[in-house]
């Protein structure tokens, strides 16, 4: 055999590789079901089926792109504005640092802040069940009232409905809210390049786990807290450290699994994740493996995920550490060319897998 025949071998085997990893990254999650399930609303392949086959063909003023957590308006003056609305529907309505109030105002805030937005005000609607208790909402309320003062973001506006009793579960929370982009600022899949770095602001999956040990269906105690907070304040911190920061997003429903995964969807470019770098706090981690949940798509209310830019990464990570929100920040990964459109973990044995988008809904009702 030639030196040529024997070095055409292994490309060919590549070849066969990139193929199907080619294939594997362009099945589109398609809409089989004829009713809803809770996998829809858990922010993985369900939910992107329902989006693409329902609301999208109804609503979309354009074809498909990025799917980013506020739209961006702009306005005569020149000026533009970021708007984003959320719902909350989390069982239990209070948890180990938090409460359905708090997540109504940090999330919204947060889905604002990752447009690189300055959030400057927020609605709020109430859908309350008949004889649910005037001493609980008010506590609800004021948790709302309280985190608004904080962040310094007021709720100027909103509605109540009151439902038959068993319609709902007690109250569902739905807020909006609008925010300033400052001139010359765009954050964007579509800036995210070869090269760039992953970084996280903290720990995965603290809100998730502490939900679900709050339901006390499970026989298990850990002192785990929901990281629930403001994001708008550590994103100015990243930004005016590391202005060229191509990319932000929340990890809320998915985790950083899903999360990363609709960043090489958007980018068309390969996430290498570390997984021995990736923060898991032990309690988490061990609350995880008893379950039989991958960390990788539990939930976050108080944590981000940026792509900064090589050259600031550095800045970027010292920015983050400075701010409360983000003093366990690290660098989980990198930015490659291919294959392109997927997430890929280099895990602590040595090997890689495919980390896929979320299919099920291990933990649902979490925010």
């Amino acid at each position: 055999m030639t030196d040529t025949a024997r070095d055409a071998k292994p490309s060919d085997r590549e070849a066969a590789v990139f193929e199907r990893i080619e294939a594997f990254r362009r099945r589109r999650p398609r809409l089989l079901d004829d009713v809803i399930t809770l996998a829809h609303g858990a922010g993985g392949k369900a939910s992107a089926a329902l989006l693409d086959a329902v609301f999208l063909p109804a609503f979309a003023a354009e074809p498909a792109g990025s799917q980013t957590d506020a739209a961006v308006l702009a306005l005569p003056s020149g000026e533009r504005l970021a708007f984003s609305t959320d719902s909350y529907v989390v069982k239990p309505l209070r948890f180990p640092g938090g409460s359905a109030g708090h997540l109504a105002v940090h999330g919204t805030i947060n889905d604002l802040a990752m447009m690189g937005a300055r959030p400057i005000a927020l609605s709020a609607a109430f859908v309350i069940e008949e004889g649910f208790s005037i001493d609980e909402l008010r506590e609800i309320v004021a948790d709302m009232a309280e985190a608004a003062a904080a962040t310094g973001v007021p709720i100027v506006t909103g509605d109540t409905k009151v439902v038959d009793r068993g319609a709902a579960d007690g109250v569902y929370i739905s807020t909006a809210g609008v925010g300033v982009i400052p001139e010359g600022r765009e954050l964007s899949a579509s800036k995210v390049a070869v090269g760039d770095v992953v970084l996280a602001s903290g720990t995965m999956g603290d809100h998730g786990t502490a939900v679900m040990l709050a339901r006390g269906d499970l026989a298990l105690e850990a002192d785990i807290s929901s990281d629930t907070a403001p994001l708008h304040g550590l994103m100015e911190s990243l930004l005016d450290a590391a202005p060229c920061t191509r990319w932000l997003r929340d990890s809320t429903r998915g985790g950083v699994g899903t999360v990363c995964n609709e960043l090489a969807r958007d980018s068309n470019l390969t996430v290498v994740l570390d997984e021995s770098a990736l923060p898991i706090r032990p309690e988490v981690a061990a609350a995880c493996e008893l379950l039989g949940i991958d960390p990788l798509y539990v939930a976050n209310e108080g944590k981000l995920v940026a792509v900064a830019a090589p050259d600031e990464a550095h800045a970027a990570l010292a920015a983050m550490r400075a701010h409360p929100q983000g003093s366990r920040a690290v660098q989980v990964g990198e930015i490659h060319a291919a294959p392109p459109g997927i997430v890929v973990l280099r895990t602590t044995m040595g090997g890689t897998r495919i980390v896929d988008m979320l299919v099920g809904d291990p933990l649902p009702r979490i925010c």
